[in-house]
C-alpha cells in the first residue's frame, strides 16, 4: 500500500468526517460531547487553514483517506501546549505504522510551531488508542486542560516534547 502523508485539502472534508464518525460507531462511543458532534467537522480544512498555529495531516492511499491527526491550540491550554486532535484510523490502516507516522508528523509540526507539550483527550471506548498514547510517552492527568467542550471525554493525557536540561 502506497501511503501519502499530506495536509488536509478542501476536497478531503467529507471523507475525513465520515472516517471519524465511523470509528465512533464502530466502537459504540458517545457521540454527544465528543468530536463526533463538533460543528467544525463539516469544514476541517477551513478550521485548520485559518488558525496559524494548527496543522492537520491525512494519510491517503490513492483517493482514500486512511487516517488523520492534527494539532490545534485549544482555548485555555497552558502556554506552549497544543492539543493533538482528531486522531483516527480506518480499520484497514491499523497496525501498519500509519498512526505512528501521523503522530510523528504532528509532533514535528508542534515543535516547528514552537510548542513544548502535546495534550490529548480520549474516552474509555478507545482504550487501545490510550495504550498507544502511553507507549508514545503520554502521561495521564487527573483533570482536563483547556476548554475543548468535549464533556464526554474522561481521559486526559500530556506529553512533554521538550525537556528542561540544566546548563
Amino acid at each position: 500500500m502506497n501511503i501519502t502523508y499530506r495536509h488536509i485539502q478542501k476536497e478531503d472534508n467529507q471523507a475525513v468526517k465520515e472516517l471519524i464518525q465511523a470509528v465512533f460507531v464502530e466502537f459504540e462511543a458517545p457521540q454527544e460531547g465528543t468530536v463526533f458532534a463538533d460543528p467544525e467537522m463539516d469544514d476541517l480544512h477551513k478550521l485548520f487553514l485559518q488558525e496559524k498555529k494548527a496543522v492537520f495531516w491525512v494519510a491517503a492511499a490513492k483517493d482514500q483517506i486512511l487516517g488523520c491527526c492534527g494539532i490545534y491550540p485549544t482555548a485555555g491550554l497552558p502556554d506552549g501546549c497544543t492539543e493533538l486532535v482528531k486522531f483516527y484510523l480506518s480499520p484497514k490502516a491499523r497496525g501498519k505504522g500509519i498512526g505512528k507516522t501521523l503522530m510523528e508528523k504532528c509532533t514535528e509540526s508542534a515543535l516547528a510551531l514552537g510548542y513544548d507539550a502535546l495534550y490529548i483527550e480520549s474516552i474509555p471506548a478507545f482504550s487501545n488508542a490510550v495504550r498507544v498514547y502511553e507507549k508514545q510517552g503520554f502521561q495521564k492527568l487527573d483533570r482536563p486542560l483547556g476548554n475543548s467542550g468535549h464533556f464526554s471525554c474522561s481521559i486526559w493525557m500530556l506529553k512533554k516534547l521538550v525537556t528542561d536540561h540544566p546548563a
